[in-house]
């Protein structure tokens, strides 16, 4: 699974995560207790998860739909994207 991010230091990054399931805060264990990123949304394909997309703590929702769609990760994983619960 690709992990995607948005805003904050690392916006436009990515990464490889392993797992079936993505941390619901990126890095999950900051030592802080504050995370840097959230989980906002998932994208799958057939029953897998296929991306997750992370946004800085501050974004509001509709700006990392607006990112996202712009940067056409549903496209891009043939993916049907999913709000994280």
């Amino acid at each position: 699974m690709r992990a995607l991010f948005v805003g904050g230091t690392v916006d436009n990054s990515e990464l490889d995560l392993e797992g079936g399931a993505p941390p619901l805060h990126y890095p999950p264990n900051t030592g802080s207790g504050t995370a840097r990123y959230r989980l906002h949304h998932i994208g799958r394909r057939d029953s897998a998860t296929v991306y997750a997309v992370y946004a800085a703590p501050d974004l509001a929702d509709d700006e990392v739909e607006r990112v996202a769609d712009e940067r056409g990760y549903a496209r891009r994983f043939q993916a049907e994207p999913q709000l994280s619960a």
